[in-house]
């Protein structure tokens, strides 16, 4: 049995080629938001990956991930759907879990309706535009 474990939030300032990252253990939104064309993209993701594993162990009620990215690369593309499989975990043990994933463009839109095929698990896409 796990005992209660906290976890603080995660927040990281974004920049033009890095996202925003702002992670609330205690309301259960997760909010990436901006671009992500890093150069080391597993140093970037790495801490990441390691706080969903811990948050998935002592979750928030509801989760709702928020993925605002007007661009991504190939390289963070892998991360992004390890982030979604590892919520897809946690909604299969039964948390409420819901993937909000915002679109700027076309592009945008059809590889959100890719990971959306990809996972079982509730899945919105929502036209936005960056300001």
């Amino acid at each position: 049995m796990i005992e209660n474990i906290t976890v603080v939030n995660l927040k990281i300032q974004g920049n033009s080629n890095r996202p925003e990252v702002d992670f609330n253990a205690k309301t259960g939104e997760l909010v990436l938001t901006g671009r992500s064309i890093l150069e080391n993209t597993l140093r970037f993701y790495e801490p990441i990956l390691d706080w969903i594993d811990t948050y998935c162990k002592n979750p928030a009620e509801n989760t709702s991930f928020h993925l605002k990215l007007e661009y991504f690369n190939t390289s963070t593309s892998k991360f992004l759907l390890s982030i979604i499989e590892k919520l897809e975990e946690l909604y299969s043990g039964g948390s409420d879990v819901k993937i909000y994933w915002y679109y700027v463009d076309e592009d945008m839109q059809e590889l959100g309706e890719d990971y959306r095929n990809i996972v079982e698990l509730p899945f919105q896409l929502i036209a936005f535009s960056m300001n």
